[in-house]
This record gives structure tokens, C-alpha cells and sequence, in this order.
């Protein structure tokens, strides 16, 4: 199988790459290869590849900077994912795209299902729900996997960040009043793996959107809480954490309180199921040594 995956160097383009290795020939197709603000590089890359998958791996997720550069947003948030979907239909071949849970508002005091109305709050959550349309609008057969917090032992994240300022700083302010499930790359790449397999052996879902997180809930302060305790259980001494409401920490964009995605969609249809978000931190840390 030939799987043609965009965004080499994001945590989930990086998860993926390890976790397909093994499933055909993997293309990646990084910011040298394939402009996405470029409609018709794309469209020339996926005609000479001819892949049998498209896993759309790539987004402009700075959500802060997306408030000041729309336009650049909506072209790697927005048109690319359709103008990949098209492609895709054109092949008869499956596109897997990921998307947010700033597609809402986090109003809505339970988790949110598919079958929710998308209100994005900012700039990135508008493109993200415009590339999830786009691809909708075309048809043919998709996914589209909403997750959420997304970190990994690659890139910026909060993990990462958390982990450096902990060791760093001997006080820290952080956020308690959004809640969410802090999701590893890697899940996201198993499940992803899981799809893949269920799909080539025929015994594939619905196609459309589905919610895909780690199981639990928690607030960032929570998250980094947990990220603190494992430092501490290595023998390192870390910043006292004090926990602030959002308003007390203004960012460009505003972002969801609630954040929570019901994921069962994906167990119902697809027999594919996330793990608690706090046994997925302790694999994903397993793997820094």
C-alpha cells in the first residue's frame, strides 16, 4: 500500500510515520515538497504519487497567531483539506484528515457529540470547521478525526513546555477553568492504525467526523500537575503550581472552556477505543529515556 502523508516534521505526521512504517510505502510530503497555500502543487503531487491513502497530517495550528494571519490559515486549514478530498475522490481512494475541538465554543456543559453544532470561538477554529466542510461538500469516503490537546515528546507542546519551565521557574500560573483531554500523538497514531486495519480488511464503519481523545478529562492545571508528579517521582524538584481562571491569563484567541469530546461514535462504528489520558502520559514519558 501506498500512503501519501502530509507534514513531515508535525507530532502527528512524526507518531504516523512510526506506527505505518510497516503497512507499504510511506510518502511524506513536508513544506519543501508540498506547499499546502499551493492548490495546484497539491493537485500535481497526489496525481504523480497515485497513493492508495491520504492521511492529511499538516495544519497551521499557532491558534494566537492564526487571530493576526487568517488568510494563511484558511489556506492550510480550510482549502488545501478539499482541494485533497477532490483529489482523493478523484482516485477513489479514502482521505483521513484531523481536526479540533475548537471547532466549538465549549459552552455546552457535557461532551460534545458529532452530532453537536460547531460555534469556533477564533480564527483557527473557523478554518479548521471550513476544512472539515470543504471535505464534507466533496463526499467520497473520509474521515475526519476531532481531537484534542495534542502533545508528544516532538515539537512545541504543552508536555514539552511544562516540563522545561517546571525545572525552570519556582512558581507557576496555570489556567484550571478549561477542561479537555490532553491527547499523545501517539494514541492518535494507534487509532489511526487501527482505522487503517479495520478498513483493509473490510470491516470498515461510516465514513464522516468523528471524536477521537484520550478517555478522562482534566484542566491544564491538572495536566500539568500530572506532568509535575512524574518529575517529581524522578528525583527533580519543580515550581509550585497555582491555579488561575482563564481571564486572569489573556491570549489573542480565546479558547473553549469546555473542550470535552464524547468519543463512543468511533467505538460504535469503527471498534476503535482511546486510553485514559493519564496512561497514555505515562507511555509517552516512558519513551524520553
Amino acid at each position: 500500500m501506498k500512503i501519501l502523508i502530509t507534514g513531515q516534521h508535525g507530532q502527528v505526521s512524526l507518531a504516523l510515520q512510526q506506527r505505518l512504517q510497516d503497512l507499504g510505502e510511506l510518502i511524506v510530503l513536508g513544506r519543501d515538497q508540498l506547499d499546502l497555500a499551493d492548490v495546484d502543487q497539491i493537485r500535481q503531487q497526489v496525481r504523480a504519487q497515485r497513493p492508495d491513502l491520504i492521511i492529511n497530517a499538516a495544519a497551521h495550528t499557532a491558534v494566537d497567531q492564526a487571530e493576526s494571519e487568517a488568510d494563511v490559515a484558511f489556506a492550510i486549514n480550510a482549502i488545501a483539506p478539499g482541494v485533497l478530498a477532490e483529489e482523493a475522490e478523484a482516485l477513489g481512494i479514502p482521505l483521513i484528515h484531523y481536526s479540533t475541538d475548537y471547532v466549538f465554543d465549549g459552552n455546552k456543559p457535557a461532551p460534545y457529540t458529532e452530532a453537536d453544532t460547531p460555534n469556533p470561538l477564533g480564527v483557527y477554529g473557523q478554518s479548521k470547521l471550513a476544512g472539515e466542510q470543504a471535505i464534507a461538500a466533496v463526499g467520497g469516503e473520509y474521515l475526519i478525526l476531532r481531537t484534542s490537546w495534542v502533545y508528544s515528546n516532538h515539537g512545541k507542546n504543552f508536555l514539552l513546555t511544562m516540563q522545561r519551565l517546571l525545572q525552570e521557574k519556582p512558581h507557576l500560573r496555570i489556567v484550571a477553568d478549561q477542561i479537555g483531554a490532553p491527547t499523545w500523538a501517539g494514541t492518535i497514531a494507534n487509532s489511526t492504525r487501527a482505522l487503517i486495519d479495520r478498513w483493509q480488511a473490510g470491516k470498515a464503519g461510516e465514513w464522516g467526523v468523528y471524536h477521537l481523545t484520550a478517555q478522562g478529562e482534566t484542566s491544564w492545571f491538572g495536566f500539568a500537575a500530572a506532568i509535575a508528579e512524574q518529575l517529581r517521582a524522578g528525583g527533580t524538584a519543580c515550581a509550585e503550581l497555582e491555579a488561575i481562571p482563564s481571564s486572569a491569563y489573556p491570549t489573542p484567541a480565546k479558547r473553549p472552556l469546555n473542550s470535552r469530546l464524547d468519543c463512543s461514535r468511533l467505538q460504535q462504528q469503527w471498534q476503535v477505543s482511546q486510553p485514559q489520558w493519564q496512561d497514555a502520559l505515562r507511555e509517552c514519558l516512558a519513551r524520553q529515556h
